[in-house]
């Protein structure tokens, strides 16, 4: 069985190919992809199969998806052209006649306002009118997408943010790899939409004093209105764009839009989720070794 991991230069794809490696799937089975073949040098000397796949160069698509059976497609990251780029990725999935496709999407995209679950929305319509026999991993948000952040909110002790008391089922983006590893080698899964996030939602009020915790300093959340929140991350050295994107996500937030109690992901998984306690007791050690 051949295996296609698109955006392999990335952490989501890259992640994936390993956690395949780790459950003993022959790497000659593997075929890690991404626009440079440089950057997936490492992989191709443990074995991996590597191919250049350009979301923007059909071509590309196609010949990396030759021989394929199962094709995971990580989404696109440019908002502008994201949908086409998807676009490409299914038509190359079908001239290939793969036996699945699957795609990273967000959680509830069914229902959710965000921003950013409108491109999402677009790819999952078009995967269900192309034929292709598909699964939908409905990512939740990443708790890196904070742990990430650590160092600049330990130095000034605060947490902004403009969602409110809204929970939000994050989880660590191992796992949302070794779930997506996990579809990839075993049967039962076309045709289902898994709304994949942690077991314990948490509010960004917790996610500060976890932190606190963990660091041994004081951290506070500070709940700012949307458009004070951008202008705060345009302070930072945001884009305007990225920082309302960002801002409207804390507002889906504090809708529950980012929260799920499906359990998809642990039973994915075979375990619990990575709890927040444990990613951030992490994150703050690699912080405070830096």
């Amino acid at each position: 069985m051949t295996l296609i991991v698109t955006g392999a230069t990335g952490h989501l794809g890259r992640l994936v190919v390993e956690n395949l490696l780790d459950r003993g799937v022959p790497a000659a089975e593997i075929v890690a992809t991404g626009r440079s073949l440089d950057r997936l040098g490492e992989l191709a000397e443990r074995g991996v199969r590597t191919r250049v796949a350009d979301y923007a160069d059909p071509g590309s698509l196609r010949a990396a998806f030759a021989g394929a059976h199962r094709v995971l497609l990580v989404s696109g990251l440019d908002p502008v052209v994201r949908v086409q780029q998807h676009r490409n990725a299914i038509e190359a999935a079908r001239e290939a006649g793969v036996e699945l496709l699957a795609y990273t999407s967000i959680v509830n995209a069914d229902t959710s306002t965000l921003r950013l679950a409108e491109d999402h929305q677009a790819t999952e319509a078009l995967l269900r009118d192309s034929g292709v026999p598909f699964v939908l991993l409905r990512n939740s948000w990443y708790l890196e997408n904070w742990t990430a952040q650590l160092a600049a909110v330990l130095e000034h002790g605060t947490l902004l943010g403009s969602a409110g008391e809204g929970l939000v089922s994050a989880a660590s983006r191992a796992d949302y790899a070794a779930a997506a590893a996990a579809v990839l080698v075993t049967a039962g899964h076309a045709g289902r939409a898994y709304e994949l996030g942690g077991d314990e939602p948490f509010t960004l009020a917790q996610l500060a004093a976890e932190t606190a915790e963990h660091a041994g300093t004081p951290v506070h959340y500070t709940d700012l209105s949307a458009a004070d929140h951008v202008r705060a991350l345009v302070a930072q050295g945001l884009p305007q764009d990225f920082a309302e994107i960002l801002a409207d996500a804390d507002q889906g937030l504090a809708r529950g839009e980012l929260r799920t109690d499906s359990g998809d992901l642990a039973r994915l998984l075979g375990r619990p989720a990575t709890t927040l306690g444990e990613a951030v007791a992490a994150a703050v050690r690699t912080v405070q070794h830096a």
